[in-house]
């Protein structure tokens, strides 16, 4: 058993992921479903250290001794992978996300059409927000990439790692991936605006040096594009806030409510006969009274808004599953299943 033997039978199934861990078959992911190759071996101990390591370079080898985890890209057969290798009792395993060659546009994805409209901005914050594996990488792909096909801009992203590789446009893009372009998401965005970027995009607002590197750099006047593993535009907001002490509480809210573009929260639900997936979303527009809120931290009003304010393209996310499930693309159980507020979605659908 080889590597890339594994990576081809995944592009050949179109899996989103193929898991290796020891002791077990290899598991590819279709659908949101995993399903065991029990055509070939149980991976192993020895031969997943093999297959790993013959993988990494000598630096990529010592960051893995010293973290006991690691994250890059890898290319096979002209498509990419996302790599995490990770140890489980003392051995090593991995997951594999196969990242599509190409970058689908926003109308593709099925996404709502104004998110092209928080591409044109010049200043301030996109935030794409989600669990793990929902479409945020995919969704904020193309919105980049629709900048790139129809701008003149300086693009700037910092990844951990970098996932997908942008074709040739009107924009130049300088893709950095976290260890091998850069030491850390915090030196790389305090040496960002000396790069002469229009739009930044930083993978993930992870702790409280990034998120203050972010705001500020959207606050210098550019075009900035985050992620939060958060499920909707309220929470999203909170741990923004929470992230900082209480005495400086008052001034992110201050700076955030000025900042703040539009908040996306998204969701991969199962179509309605299981045969493949279909993006669900909560959108929050800033203005004059979402930034009202924000400054005076009653995130617990933000609902409101955005159910009077369809008008102007906001959608909770109640209602997204609603207009999925009366076009029959999703069934009632699954609009049930994975609503935010339950109590809305029983209001919708009756």
């Amino acid at each position: 058993m080889e590597i890339n033997q594994l990576l081809q039978i995944t592009i050949d199934r179109n899996a989103s992921d193929i898991h290796l861990i020891p002791g077990y078959f290899p598991n590819i992911r279709i659908n949101n479903e995993l399903f065991a190759l029990k055509n070939l071996e149980i991976l192993s101990d020895q031969e997943s250290k093999r297959l790993f390591l013959s993988m990494l370079s000598e630096e990529q080898k010592e960051n893995l001794l010293a973290n006991k985890e690691i994250d890059f890209g890898y290319d096979y057969n002209g498509c990419r992978f996302r790599v995490n290798l990770y140890h489980v009792r003392g051995v090593m395993a991995a997951s594999f996300r196969l990242v599509p060659s190409i970058i689908k546009t926003v109308t593709d994805l099925g996404l709502p059409p104004i998110l092209s409209e928080f591409t044109k901005y010049h200043q301030g914050l996109v935030l794409l927000t989600g669990p793990t594996g929902e479409g945020k990488s995919t969704t904020l792909a193309s919105m980049i990439n629709e900048i790139n096909q129809t701008s003149a801009k300086h693009i700037v992203t910092i990844e951990d790692p970098i996932e997908f590789i942008y074709p040739m446009g009107r924009s130049i893009i300088s893709q950095r991936e976290l260890h091998q372009d850069t030491h850390s998401f915090n030196i790389a965005l305090r040496s960002v605006l000396r790069e002469d970027p229009d739009i930044v995009l930083v993978g993930e607002m992870r702790d409280i040096e990034t998120t203050q590197a972010t705001l500020t750099i959207a606050e210098t006047g550019h075009l900035v594009f985050s992620t939060l593993h958060t499920k909707s535009s309220p929470e999203s907001i909170d741990r923004i806030i929470d992230i900082f002490p209480a005495d400086q509480q008052d001034q992110i809210r201050n700076q955030l409510s000025s900042l703040l573009i539009s908040i996306v929260s998204q969701r991969l639900l199962p179509n309605i006969d299981n045969t493949g997936r279909v993006p669900a979303t909560e959108i929050l527009i800033n203005n004059s009274a979402v930034a009202s809120i924000i400054r005076e931290g009653k995130s617990f009003l933000i609902d409101n808004v955005m159910e009077t304010s369809e008008a102007s393209g906001m959608m909770i996310f109640e209602k997204s599953l609603l207009n999925l499930y009366q076009k029959g693309m999703i069934s009632k159980e699954t609009a049930y299943g994975y609503a935010i507020r339950p109590g809305e979605i029983k209001k919708f659908i009756k």
